[in-house]
């Protein structure tokens, strides 16, 4: 016994196709039960908007009556993150064409804070083989121009640099002592319960 199927009827099926192509969309007012327009949300919003005013809550805030920053710029896809460096004050972050020019700019003071050739020279060149390094990586981002310094001429620089602050230095102590000899002895007295 084997049952069998009756096969469905091709124009029945097609029929019932047309009626429910052809029949009115029903608007599911079930569906839509408790929804809101977008007429209402926006005035829901406004309303919301309007009670935070009234009750404060925008007062003091950080920013108010300043101008909105970098208007004059393109867009930046990234600048929450520029934004993000910027006020927290990060180094080391970003491409390494970035960081070097930056680490350009701000060597010669790193250099004058050191005290000893040596350290200098260690710094230098660990600063060169950074930028030759970052030539090499094609690791996409702006390309790096920062140059790479020349050993030498830059310990020279620094010498002469150093040896400026030394007589600055002994020239203030040379004015400090004549205007302490030049002192009474109450002043000097005075002078030395300041300190």
């Amino acid at each position: 016994m084997t049952s069998r199927r009756p096969r469905p009827d091709s124009r029945l099926s097609a029929a019932r196709y047309r009626v429910d192509r052809s029949a009115p969309e029903e608007d599911d007012e079930e569906s839509d039960a408790g929804r809101l327009t977008p007429d209402q949300r926006a005035g829901m919003v406004e309303a919301a908007i309007q009670q935070a005013m009234r009750r404060g809550d925008f007062d003091d805030l950080p920013g108010t009556g300043k101008p909105l920053p970098d208007l004059h710029q393109t867009h930046d896809p990234d600048w929450w993150i520029r934004r993000k460096i910027e006020r927290e004050q990060l180094t080391g972050l970003g491409p390494p064409a970035l960081t070097l020019r930056k680490e350009n700019e701000e060597l010669a003071g790193r250099l004058d804070a050191t005290a000893s050739e040596a350290v200098v020279r260690e710094l230098l060149h660990d600063f060169n083989a950074r930028v030759i390094e970052a030539r090499r990586q094609l690791l996409g981002g702006p390309p790096v121009i920062t140059p790479t310094r020349d050993v030498e001429a830059e310990v020279a620089a620094w010498r002469s640099r150093r040896e400026a602050r030394l007589r600055e230095a002994e020239a203030e102590r040379d004015r400090e002592a004549a205007a302490y000899a030049a002192m009474t002895w109450r002043e000097r007295r005075r002078a030395r319960r300041q300190r």
